[in-house]
């Protein structure tokens, strides 16, 4: 197979030696290009386009390994599932597919996810998953709304056959997340069975000691050891050292004065003092996971908060404008109320230019005012007109 480059405006296939094949999905997956509905023009965006998409797959389709890259919100459920299949399809051939969510994994981003035999995700990337959801313009009776639910179900289950074949939960509990619209950490997702490797922290950690050898700063953390537990003179004493951040006692402070003060790695570590080394590790590795967590849970915290201050006013919107605001172009209640009023604006505008149109057109302005009437006659004025139309008609 010869050398793959396709590039895209949100993704990109490659293979150097038709082997090894790399796919990366940064975008909104969608049937077609989406377009203005008020200027007729494409709407800028990372949009993953399904017969794009399906096209260039099929060019890289031969390699034995494939490795997706995917930082998705989701979007077109249908488009989703068929690219999930598509991958199945691969899989089942025998090609190895692993998934690495670099940043999110949501809604039909999720999907396609599970295609993949391994998936790996960092303790910050987020994975969710919810039940579908469908536009409805119109009118319509309760049988024709009981369709449209029908037909939404269908799609629950569809998906949540994709989640259950994954995770190996029930059918039961994944329709129960996915009504929930559930929300994983890369650290829950793997728990949940979603995904399979968490991706630890592999850089260098910059190691040094306090002055007394009781405590250690791992890339500027500090980690007070356990009694008893020896520090490896290897270990430098670290310079910027603060009584309040690193335990320092004055009888050792500067004793390494002049000597190396380069932090060694924890690779080096090892060779010295593997016990060390790998409590070392694992209080890293928790502080860092904690404050991940931590960070993430608020990010989910703000999503959820601009959803529900946008659902509080969706009533007062176009269903169009609610979900451009909620998932298409992300923006707050606050932001939503101002579009809106930018498109009244523009919809009064084009209103009052056409009544204008209509106005010129009618040629009103070319009508004369009706002529003044002449002043009242008296009632002896008429007696006498009336009596001379009779004398006239007596006449003839």
């Amino acid at each position: 197979m010869p050398k793959i480059q396709i590039n895209r405006p949100c993704y990109a296939m490659a293979s150097s030696d038709g082997v090894n094949g790399e796919i990366t999905m940064y975008g909104e997956i969608v049937e077609k290009q989406p377009i203005d509905w008020w200027t007729g023009k494409p709407i800028e965006g990372q949009y993953i386009i399904q017969k794009e998409f399906l096209d260039d797959l099929e060019q890289i389709a031969g390699c034995k390994k494939l490795t997706l890259r995917m930082n998705s919100g989701g979007g077109d459920a249908g488009v989703s599932l068929l690219i999930h299949n598509r991958l199945r399809e691969l899989a089942n051939a025998g090609t190895e597919i692993e998934c690495i969510v670099d940043g999110i994994a949501m809604s039909g981003g999720s999907l396609i996810m599970c295609a993949a035999s391994k998936v790996k995700v960092n303790p910050s990337s987020i994975i969710m998953i919810h039940k579908c959801w469908t536009y409805i313009w119109g009118a319509y009776n309760a049988d024709e709304l009981k369709q449209v639910a029908t037909s939404n179900e269908a799609w629950d289950k569809a998906q949540a056959a994709v989640y259950a074949r994954k995770t190996g939960m029930s059918e039961t509990v994944i329709l129960h997340m996915m009504a929930d619209t559930t929300y994983m950490t890369g650290k829950e997702a793997v728990e949940k069975g979603f995904a399979d490797e968490l991706i630890e922290d592999a850089e260098p950690l910059a190691i040094s000691a306090s002055a007394d050898r009781t405590a250690i700063k791992v890339n500027g953390r500090t980690i007070h050891l356990a009694r008893g537990m020896s520090i490896p003179e290897s270990i430098p004493i670290s310079t910027d050292s603060q009584p309040d951040d690193i335990n320092t006692s004055p009888e050792t402070a500067g004793a390494n004065e002049g000597g190396n003060l380069m932090a060694t790695n924890l690779e080096e570590l090892r060779t010295e003092n593997a016990e060390l080394a790998a409590v070392i590790e694992g209080e890293v590795r928790a502080a860092i996971l904690a404050e991940n967590t931590q960070a993430i849970d608020a990010a989910v915290q703000a999503e959820r908060s601009r959803l529900k201050e946008i659902d509080e006013i969706a009533g007062l919107f176009s269903d169009y404008l609610v979900e451009a605001a909620k998932y298409e172009k992300p923006c707050t209640a606050q932001e939503l109320a101002f579009n809106a009023a930018q498109e009244a604006a523009k919809a009064g505008k084009a209103f009052m230019t056409s009544i204008s149109e209509d106005y010129k057109k009618s040629g009103i302005d070319d009508v004369g005012a009706a002529p003044e009437s002449s002043e009242e006659k008296t009632e002896e004025e008429m007696k006498s007109e009336i009596k001379a139309l009779l004398r006239k008609k007596e006449e003839k």
